[in-house]
C-alpha cells in the first residue's frame, strides 16, 4: 500500500496509506486532512491545491491545460503546484509527499 505524507501549515506530517487508484483529495477527506476540494474532484476549481516536494514531479505527467488553468487562481501557487484531485496514487508514488498551502480561493462561493 503506498504511503502519502501530508504536511499542514503548521508542518506537522501526517502519514497515511492509501490504495492504488485514489487521488491525493480522495486520501485527504478519507483522512480529514483539511484540504476542501468544493468542486469535488472536477476539475472546476482549485481548492485540493497541494505543493509537492520537488522529487515527486518527475513521477508524474504533466498537468492538463485544464489543470493548469485552475492552478491559475489557487492561493500561494510554486512551481510544483498541483490539484490533488488530478493527482492518482500508484506503487510509483509511495512516500510522495505534499504540503497544503496557506490558504485557498474558493471561486464557487459566492
Amino acid at each position: 500500500m503506498p504511503k502519502i505524507v501530508f504536511i499542514n501549515i503548521d508542518g506537522e506530517r501526517k502519514e497515511i496509506n492509501s490504495d492504488i487508484g485514489n487521488t491525493i483529495l480522495d486520501v485527504a477527506h478519507a483522512n480529514s486532512i483539511d484540504i476542501e476540494g468544493a468542486c469535488e474532484g472536477s476539475l472546476a476549481c482549485s481548492t485540493c491545491h497541494v505543493i509537492l516536494d520537488p522529487i515527486w514531479n518527475s513521477f508524474l505527467e504533466e498537468p492538463l491545460e485544464e489543470e493548469e488553468d485552475m492552478l491559475d487562481l489557487a492561493f500561494d501557487l510554486t512551481r510544483t503546484s498541483r490539484l490533488g484531485c488530478q493527482i492518482v496514487i500508484s506503487e510509483e508514488l509511495d512516500g510522495i509527499t505534499v504540503r497544503l498551502p496557506k490558504g485557498s480561493r474558493n471561486m464557487l462561493v459566492k
